[in-house]
């Protein structure tokens, strides 16, 4: 009797976690869908030259034919909003927890050019992190570059 009482929970979390994973139901899902969200970063440039001539920064300028890109005022006079998205969302494999750890997740690679963007035009340079590092490699070390590596396409660790 004891299990079914933790085994009830569990069951609703699981049942929760793939209704969450289907979304809305077909027919009513439009540009809602979270493959079609979009990526923004604010640039501490004015908006002007965020995309002169309407180029693209190089980073994006290699995702030009299949993004959707927007600048705009960013709030509070701070600069400007460089806004892009997918012009056809991914499949819902690809951006599934397995896909996204695989590296299979095309947004991505998109969020890596959107952050070398920022970085290219606020300081004229990608910004890298050492390489090697200056200290030596401990246990704690290790974890934290292998969850570093595994994050570089989601933003976070």
């Amino acid at each position: 009797m004891k299990k079914i009482v933790w085994a009830l929970p569990a069951l609703a979390a699981g049942v929760a976690a793939v209704r969450r994973a289907r979304g809305p139901a077909a027919g009513g899902a439009g540009d809602d869908r979270p493959g079609n969200r979009w990526l923004t970063v604010t640039v501490n440039r004015p908006p002007e030259e965020v995309r002169p001539g309407g180029e693209l920064p190089p980073p994006l300028h290699r995702h030009a034919d299949r993004i959707d890109v927007e600048v705009r005022p960013a709030p509070g006079d701070r600069g400007a909003e460089l806004a892009v998205r997918l012009k056809e969302p991914p499949s819902s494999l690809a951006t599934s927890l397995p896909g996204r750890l695989g590296g299979q997740d095309p947004r991505q690679e998109l969020r890596v050019a959107l952050r070398e963007a920022k970085s290219l035009l606020e300081t004229g340079e990608v910004m890298q992190p050492d390489a090697p590092p200056t200290t030596r490699d401990t246990p704690g070390g290790k974890v934290v570059g292998l969850l570093g590596r595994r994050s570089g396409g989601e933003g976070v660790l």
